[in-house]
């Protein structure tokens, strides 16, 4: 099982950025939900970024666990946005019919390129 660190901040536009490192799976998925939940319910952010830039590995439990901020979002009227998936992290959306949900385009690009 892997370790995963999650730091939150805030923009100067307000939105929440909640930076991701490391693996999202069953020993780190429940601390994710945790703070997406928590801080979607706490604070109320007009927009909620989640930065996967650093993610190297994410199994149905992470993919859950997006979803279930996803859904946390929408019923606090939060846009959700994933911020940089890896080409790994991306493929476990696309194959679960997600990125699109998550408004992904449909193949992986560069950090340096797609930054919604």
């Amino acid at each position: 099982m892997g370790e995963a660190v999650m730091t939150t901040r805030r923009q100067a536009d307000g939105a929440i950025v909640v930076d991701v490192r490391g693996t999202l799976d069953a020993a780190t998925v429940d601390a994710l939900r945790a703070a997406l939940v928590g801080t979607l319910h706490a604070e109320r952010p007009a927009t909620m970024i989640v930065d996967l830039t650093f993610v190297t590995f994410m199994d149905s439990q992470g993919v859950g666990a997006l979803v279930t901020g996803y859904n946390t979002a929408r019923e606090t009227g939060t846009r959700f946005v994933l911020r940089n998936p890896s080409e790994f992290v991306h493929r476990q959306l696309r194959v679960t019919g997600l990125a699109d949900m998550f408004g992904l385009p449909p193949t992986a690009v560069s950090p340096q390129t797609y930054t919604p």
